[in-house]
């Protein structure tokens, strides 16, 4: 069984398409697959403009009409799911269906500095020097810290102005899944409810025993919803 529209899959903040690597052979055969980098992740094309995710959404709008991809079907994690869906409101045309999973929606100055502050290179060199290394592997050949500073600058400037204010989400009228994991401690259960009822087509799910890292959720328990939610209903 095959997908009639392409399935993308969009990575979080200081994250990249290799994430994606044990995901990948789990949905080819079944959905035409591609995993993404965003500018300046996973080693791929550096760009001097801050994060934002205006720019990471024009980015991706840029990729899809280079491979005249409209209507892509998207699975975005966190940032993700946010750049997914800011390209449906200002361009519908270039999406079809959305799962977001691990999104946050609900920012502002003080949650903004709270996760911005902990995006310190030295002191994640200290505590979780492991961490480190595998943020160095995933954006090598460019340095990590770079990547780092860039994703703290635009945390600071989402709580300072929402790019993607929830009331915003009305206008989107893609029939969308709004996933959360019931032990995320960076996105509440209580904002992704709050998100999925301003959606004119939204879902909404919580996948038990599920933190935020995309490294621990259950590949399989996530097929199985993307399965779901994508295949049937072709039209």
């Amino acid at each position: 069984m095959s997908a009639s529209r392409p399935l993308l899959l969009l990575h979080g903040a200081l994250g990249a398409a290799s994430q994606f690597d044990e995901l990948l052979p789990l949905l080819r055969g079944r959905f035409d697959v591609h995993a993404l980098n965003f500018a300046g992740h996973g080693g791929g094309e550096q760009t001097e403009e801050p994060f934002s995710i205006a720019g990471f959404s024009a980015g991706l709008e840029r990729w899809l009409d280079d491979r005249e991809m409209d209507g892509a079907d998207i699975f975005g994690y966190s940032m993700g799911g946010y750049v997914a869906l800011h390209l449906a409101r200002r361009s519908p045309r270039h999406v079809g269906r959305i799962f977001t999973l691990a999104t946050k929606f609900a920012w502002d100055e003080a949650t903004s500095a709270k996760e911005a502050g902990m995006l310190n290179p030295v002191a994640i060199e200290e505590k979780v020097p492991r961490y480190a290394g595998q943020l160095q592997e995933r954006h090598a050949p460019h340095d990590w810290k770079t990547v780092l500073s860039k994703t703290a600058e635009m945390m600071l400037a989402l709580g300072r102005e929402p790019e993607l204010p929830i009331e915003d989400l009305a206008g989107v009228e893609h029939r969308v899944m709004i996933g959360v994991g019931d032990s995320d401690r960076m996105v509440s259960i209580e904002e992704s409810v709050a998100a999925y009822r301003r959606l004119p087509n939204g879902r909404f799910i919580v996948m038990p025993g599920t933190p935020h890292p995309l490294e621990k959720v259950s590949s399989g328990r996530l097929v199985g919803e993307i399965d779901g939610f994508f295949l049937p209903n072709e039209s």
